[in-house]
């Protein structure tokens, strides 16, 4: 077993946000830090720099990647560490928090994962010398930027119905099976209101990349040292994609790699972005589950409303629906979910799986006609009312449902980058060393 490798992954994905009283100071003014970048309102802290720059180059080589001069991993990694802080304050500004159970919730996924009991996984953490607090505070850091992600970005994204019957039928053509993608990218990017010049730059910096990699360099090094992709440190590796997932602008080339091939650069809004593709698979037949109707009503805090005000007012509107008020009324009047409010709240019949893990852990335990207490997602706090459960073939609705899923999924990537340079572009950072 190797949590620790699960500990770097996540302290790749998040650290924490410091204030500048923090920073520098013992209680008697001793010197015990130093700020290297100011964030808005928060800091970048050399320890910081210095034990992610120690994560990094420990998992490099655990992986057998070659390092890239140690200068270029510093600047890369700082780059990273400054865009997770703005994350983290913009987090705290919308009030987003992750509370005690969501967190106990992730770890005893953890552990379940591992094959260990919950009360166990402190010892084991401790086994491979990782502190228990630690690993907790990086778990919470990780799914609080999960959580703005999720508002932000995956929350917004839209699907037209030409894009839901071209996907069907690329899964018609398919035969209703279809091939999976490991795959790994160089990300040149380029600003959201990029020049002809600066267009041209990237285009022959790519062009640069691309030749190195077809002399021979090390495709997970020159990720780590060139790329802008939120991957680079780990190499570029995307991981496993499936087709149907893949952006349409991009689908066309990497279907047509080999394993061990890679792409010429490729051209989005984004920037320049150079595949390569690590291995292929093929993919499962899909199949008719148990299904469940159900409605509900969505509240999210704000720099305003805080979890306890949300949670009351919940309360107060599964009391009125207990005492005969149509929850489809309130729904459409209180919810502050787009795309169910205006049908009451009703999010149609849904297969396991569709739903976040705490949406589905909640309504798991319900029979239909129960109504939920409220609970807290990474969307918000929700009441559920079950409507109904049972085994329905519905191969057209789940078809469906998968083709909304996979788009969604195909510009998530994409989305993610531009979202993350707008709130880097619009952060005021000061360099202070590194």
């Amino acid at each position: 077993m190797r949590l620790k490798s699960l500990l770097i992954a996540l302290a790749l994905a998040c650290l924490p946000s410091f204030t500048p009283a923090e920073a520098t100071l013992s209680d008697t003014g001793q010197l015990l830090d130093r700020i290297i970048a100011v964030v808005d309102d928060g800091v970048v802290l050399q320890s910081q720099l210095e034990g992610q720059v120690e994560r990094v180059t420990r998992q490099l080589a655990q992986q057998g990647t070659r390092m890239p001069p140690q200068q270029v991993l510093r600047e890369q990694i700082l780059e990273n560490l400054i865009v997770q802080e703005v994350q983290m304050q913009r987090a705290e500004r919308l009030g987003i928090r992750i509370s005690e159970e969501q967190l106990n919730t992730a770890l005893t996924r953890i552990a379940a994962g591992n094959n260990i009991p919950f009360a166990e996984l402190p010892a084991a953490l401790a086994r491979d010398g990782i502190d228990y607090g630690e690993f907790r505070a990086q778990l919470r850091r990780e799914m609080t930027i999960d959580a703005l992600r999720q508002r932000d970005v995956m929350a917004r994204i839209a699907v037209s119905e030409r894009e839901i019957d071209r996907w069907l039928e690329q899964y018609e053509a398919n035969m209703g099976r279809e091939i999976d993608y490991d795959i790994s990218q160089i990300l040149v990017a380029l600003p959201a209101d990029a020049t002809e010049a600066q267009v041209a730059a990237a285009a022959g910096r790519a062009g640069q990349i691309r030749a190195r990699l077809l002399e021979g360099a090390d495709f997970a090094a020159l990720a780590v040292a060139e790329s802008a992709g939120q991957q680079a440190l780990s190499g570029g590796r995307l991981g496993w994609r499936k087709g149907s997932q893949l952006p349409p602008q991009f689908a066309d080339v990497i279907q047509s790699l080999a394993p061990g091939e890679t792409s010429e650069p490729v051209r989005s809004s984004s920037g320049f972005h150079i595949f390569r593709i690590n291995d292929t698979r093929g993919g499962e037949d899909r199949v008719v589950q148990v299904q469940t109707r159900a409605r509900h009503v969505l509240m999210a805090t704000n720099e305003v409303v805080d979890d306890a005000t949300v949670r009351r007012r919940l309360e107060e509107i599964r009391a009125r629906v207990q005492a005969g008020e149509s929850f489809e009324d309130i729904a459409m009047l209180e919810s502050e979910d787009p795309g169910s409010a205006s049908r009451g709240g009703d999010l149609g019949w849904n297969p396991p799986g569709t739903f976040v893990p705490e949406f589905e852990a909640v309504l798991a335990e319900l029979e239909p006609g129960e109504l939920s207490e409220p609970f807290q997602s990474p969307f918000g706090w929700h009441i559920i009312l079950l409507e109904d459960r049972q085994e329905r073939d519905t191969t057209d609705e789940v078809k469906r449902r998968q083709a909304i899923q996979a788009i969604r999924a195909s510009k998530l990537e994409q989305e993610t980058e531009l979202w993350l340079r707008k709130l880097r572009d619009e952060a005021w950072v000061e360099i202070r060393g590194g």
